[in-house]
Order: C-alpha cells, then structure tokens, then sequence
C-alpha cells in the first residue's frame, strides 16, 4: 500500500482526527492511537486496525514516552485545542527538534493562530464561521445542518490528509517535516472555492433555496415517489432535460426548461408520485437524464452501481463500510474496518518493547499509572 512503513501517532480526539488516522491507515500507514488514561477510549468507532496505547500524559514519565515515540515517528496527528500539546511538554518546537523529520499535523477548530483560536465549537460552528451555512436555506427559514461532513469530515480530516500527504512530498526533497495548521473552518471555506468565484454568475441571482443549484429548479432537485421514497433529478443540460420530461410522459412544448418553473414543479411533483422508487429506476435506467434514486444509508450497498464496484462491504456486525478512495491502480488501500477493535490498552506492553523498555521499566510504568497494559499476563 501507499503508505506502508510510516508510523502516526494520533492523539485520541472527537471523529476529525480520528477519520484522519482512519485514512492514512486504510492506505497502509501504522497508526498507533494514544489514549486517555481512563479506559474509556473504545467508543471510538474509527479505531479499527490500529494500535492503542494508554498514558498518563499528566506524569512526566508518561510524556517522555510520547517523545521517545516521536523520536522514530513520522507524522503525529494533534487534536487538541491550540497551546494543549506545549503545555504537556509535547509542542512542535521540542518535538521537532528530537526528530526534525517529524511532521506535525494539528487539527483544530479556528486553527493555531486568530481571535477564535481558543473558542470552542462543533461542525454547525465551523461551517457557520465559514460562510457556507447561510446557503442551505430557502424561503428565509433557519439553516438546516447537512449533518457533520463539511467541517468535521472534509474541512477537517480530509484537509488534514492532504496538509501530510504534501508535507511528505516536500520531505522527500529536503527531508524535513514540517507543523500543518489544518482550521476546520478554513478547510470547509477552501471546500467552497468554487462557490465563493461564482457569486457573480446569474445561476445565484435569487435568494438562496431559489437558485439552479440550490433545489429552486424543477429540473435540480429531488422529488417524493408513490411509496415515500426520493428520486434525485439533475438534468441540467437541454439534452438531459429532454430525457426527464420522455420519463416523465410530458409534453416539450408545454414543460419548457427555465420557463414557468413553479407550474413545472408542481406538474412534477405529481408525476413523480404516481410510481414507486423501483417503477422510476426502471424508466430512467434506459434514459440519459441524470435521475437516480435517493439510496438509504443502510441498503446503498444493494444498488447495481455500487454492488459493481465493490464500493462497499459489510463488516461482522453487518453495518456498511464504504471501501477506500480513491482506487489506486498499483496501492489500493484497504480497509481498516475488516480489521478488529482494539481494545484500551492493548498494545501498551508491544509498543514499550519495542521502544526499548525493559520488564523492570515496563513494570515501574505499570506500578505508577503510567501507562495501562492490557493483558499484564505478558510480563
């Protein structure tokens, strides 16, 4: 796999960073999550195939494993809020000067730096303080949260990923790491880019929620069928729209595209409502018109298009795991949620070995509350 032999150290934090660890291990990375001390961890639901290793990071001796980790590291993933890891001893300064190769990835809510660095927040804020929030709106209503993807997953995690992905490119050439300021809010800003360059077009001269794009057209937005399910419709281009009124049985001449939008809507609407979800496939897989059914998060696996591709998989518990992307040709990355759950502390005796504590260390660690070994039996 890609990025097989590099070793991450993810300090436990809410889902963004986890998601990160999440990435870089299902493309091969070892990631080793350090835990709190208090045995709870295991809610994680992101930790599949990595290891865990539980410290005390309020004991000295608990800091001076993390650098003697970091030591060998490659990268570490921070999640805490700015100015924590510099408390603990463990900032980017010192870190980076025991292994100046180290890169040093800090995910944060507003970023390291700024009025906001040390406010606390969740996705609905970051996304909110990025500007995107105030377009998913329509008729002036409050605006509805597109659940915690924008910030958490692509503002954050996969913002973060890209930040080491290319850091890792530039240490190639001068073999020095580098620290990331991955703001979540920032990172779902950048997600926007093409919004915030094409304000000035006419497709977002209405309010929002009445725009081409935003689900004020007939034609770009999704319509309820006879058994309560959705279709998707986005048959934007003149060729598209011609397909979705033949599915429809509607006349060209009196369905114009951009013309009378709410007379079409409302025509639509009651067409769609005439057959089930499956009835509507079956039309629309024989016409180019960019419909499609609105799967269910817990059936999508079942669709031809994703059954095809091998795009999902269910694990032991029989929930539904997207696989990796993108496919990689030569080092397609695999899941880490085939592999199994840690359990806390499971591997804090193998990484101490491996670090080069001794049993008589290893067991002063244990004795202290230093660290937290799973299976003592071990020793």
């Amino acid at each position: 796999m890609a990025l097989k032999g590099l070793k991450v150290i993810e300090m436990i934090g809410l889902a963004p960073g986890p998601f990160c660890g999440t990435i870089l291990a299902d493309f091969g990375a070892t990631v080793t999550v350090i835990q709190k001390f208090d045995g709870l961890s295991n809610l994680n639901v992101l930790s599949n195939g990595k290891r865990t290793m539980n410290i005390n990071l309020k004991m000295k001796e608990g800091v001076d494993i993390i650098k003697r980790m970091c030591s060998s590291a490659d990268i570490l993933i921070d999640t805490y809020r700015p100015k924590v890891m510099e408390n603990l001893g463990l900032g980017p300064d010192l870190l980076l000067s025991i292994n100046p190769s180290l890169i040093y990835a800090r995910l944060s809510g507003y970023g390291q730096k700024g009025y906001y660095k040390n406010k606390a927040g969740h996705d609905i804020n970051y996304v909110a303080m990025s500007g995107l929030l105030s377009l998913f709106t329509k008729q002036k209503e409050p605006p509805f949260i597109p659940v915690n993807l924008i910030g958490d997953f692509a503002g954050g995690s996969l913002s973060c990923t890209l930040g080491i992905l290319l850091a890792l490119l530039e240490r190639n050439k001068s073999g020095k790491g580098q620290v990331i300021d991955c703001s979540m809010t920032e990172g779902a800003a950048y997600l926007g880019t093409w919004v915030f360059k094409s304000k000035q077009l006419h497709i977002w001269d209405g309010e929002p929620g009445t725009n081409i794009l935003d689900g004020g057209a007939p034609f770009y937005t999704t319509y309820k069928t006879k058994d309560n399910k959705f279709m998707a419709v986005g048959a934007l281009e003149p060729q598209f729209y011609s397909n979705l009124l033949k599915g429809l049985q509607l006349d060209e001449d009196e369905f114009v595209q951009g013309v009378n939008s709410e007379h079409c809507k409302q025509q639509f609407e009651k067409v769609f409502l005439s057959k089930t979800q499956e009835e509507w496939c079956k039309i629309f897989d024989e016409l180019d018109a960019c419909v499609t059914p609105v799967l269910n998060i817990d059936a999508v696996d079942e669709h031809q298009c994703h059954a095809s591709r091998n795009s999902f998989y269910r694990d032991n518990n029989n929930y539904i795991i997207p696989e990796p992307a993108p496919k990689l040709s030569a080092t397609p990355g695999e899941s880490s949620g085939r592999k199994s759950v840690p359990k806390a502390g499971e591997h804090t005796l193998e990484i101490l070995q491996e670090l080069g504590y001794n049993t008589f260390e290893i067991d002063e660690l244990i004795y202290k509350k230093i660290v937290m070994v799973k299976k003592r039996s071990q020793l």
